[in-house]
């Protein structure tokens, strides 16, 4: 199963997609997606390890090339989250852009008992970007888009609660 959690900045979505991760049975991989570059993103990174400590996850740092990343098969994968990784793909050493983040999220699904990704609503800030960031945006949409193809479920999460846009809720 694939699940989509997508959401705006600090709207719950990475606490709901846990939770769902955490109701299945069977290992549970975290693929952690932000690198740590500045002091700000240590810190946020610092804080999701307390978060999920005692969860049973263990955790994968991945901030490229996602598609060679060797998980135990029949895993629940939480993949947080495909901003980053489109960032890290786009603008990091080695990256691949919006084709290596798709090879990766096939790779994923395919060894993957369950996949969930979160992925952020940057699209409604109702700013005008110009040059990078808006094709930024365009690439992360487009996987946006793939993903929800792909996936049986997707929830955007508005004020930490999931309004159902495909599949069904999973209590």
């Amino acid at each position: 199963m694939i699940n989509l959690v997508i959401g705006g900045a600090a709207s719950g979505k990475s606490e709901y997609a846990e939770n769902l991760v955490m109701q299945m049975e069977g290992a549970r991989i975290y693929i952690a997606t932000m690198e740590p570059f500045d002091k700000e993103s240590v810190a946020r990174i610092e804080r999701h390890h307390k978060l999920r400590a005692g969860k049973g996850f263990k955790t994968y740092e991945c901030y490229r090339q996602l598609s060679i990343l060797e998980i135990p098969e029949e895993s629940n994968v939480l993949l947080e989250d495909m901003t980053n990784l489109m960032a890290g793909e786009r603008y990091g050493s080695n990256g691949g852009g919006i084709q290596a983040v798709i090879a990766g999220f096939d790779h994923l699904a395919e060894v993957s008992q369950n996949l969930t990704i979160v992925s952020g609503d940057l699209f409604s800030g109702g700013n005008n970007y110009e040059g990078d960031t808006t094709d930024y945006l365009k690439d992360l949409a487009k996987v946006n888009r793939y993903m929800a193809s792909k996936a049986d479920n997707v929830y955007e999460i508005i004020c930490g609660l999931p309004n159902i846009l495909k599949g069904h809720a999973i209590s």
